[in-house]
């Protein structure tokens, strides 16, 4: 794809899909405002991606810290074609055991984080002389439900009809919003995720997969084009990438 000249907020930067993304977007000439809460790790995707990439480090279940973040991108930058909602955490938990503070902080970086930070960056968006994007990172739990991640799906279908609905509202203007919907993916976040000792596994082996994990450079490949020119006739639609798991 061809991303010159075009500017991109991506966040989770610094790790998994966020990191693959923002790499194949500098390297497809975008300037890319790379955010994590995590600087580190966001400054080492940066480091690989060139002086195409600046990283940032924002809280993206405060909803002054995403309007600091879109601020940053268009100061910074003048302008903001793409916005890649990226960030995300997910835990596998019983239903009776999730406590207040766990339930708040998947809702905050899950859903808060993405609504805020699309909050701000539409007005930019608006302006994009290339057509502005939005691009959410949904989930097939968003899309089926899953044993032991009631949260998490929770979160993901309101990403799914955040996608919907932003669709349906800006649907007589230039600007167009997508949601991807992976399965597994080979990153941190699914290598570090751990579930009760006492879960029933006959009920997780339903949603596994039977072609294994994806590569996060799968899910920068797809996100690239959907926010490419290629992609204009593309607008309110949840692609999934998970494959065949919610195929039937």
């Amino acid at each position: 794809m061809n991303h010159d000249g075009r500017v991109a907020l991506v966040t989770g930067a610094g790790s998994g899909i966020g990191r693959a993304v923002t790499l194949r977007l500098a390297s497809e000439g975008a300037r890319v405002l790379a955010v994590d809460i995590n600087a580190e790790a966001a400054a080492k995707t940066c480091a690989e991606a060139g002086d195409a990439a600046t990283a940032v480090s924002y809280d993206v279940s405060n909803a002054d810290q995403c309007r600091a973040a879109v601020a940053e991108a268009a100061d910074r930058f003048g302008r903001l074609d793409i916005l890649g909602n990226v960030a995300g955490i997910a835990r596998g938990e019983h239903m009776t055991q999730v406590t207040e503070a766990a339930y708040r902080q998947m809702m905050g970086v899950n859903v808060d984080g993405y609504f805020f930070m699309a909050q701000a960056a539409i007005p930019h968006l608006l302006e994009s002389p290339s057509g502005g994007v939005i691009v959410n990172i949904a989930s097939n739990a968003g899309l089926i439900g899953q044993a032991y991640t009631v949260v998490y799906c929770m979160t993901k279908g309101a990403v799914v009809q955040l996608t919907k609905a932003l669709a349906m509202e800006y649907l007589k203007t230039p600007l167009r919003v997508v949601a991807i919907a992976p399965g597994g993916v080979e990153t941190g976040l699914v290598h570090g995720y751990q579930m009760p000792p006492d879960v029933d596994f006959d009920l997780v082996m339903r949603y596994t997969g039977a072609r294994g994990l994806a590569k996060p450079d799968d899910i920068a490949a797809l996100f690239s084009f959907l926010a490419s020119e290629e992609a204009g006739n593309i607008h309110g639609t949840v692609v999934s990438s998970d494959g065949g798991m919610t195929a039937g």
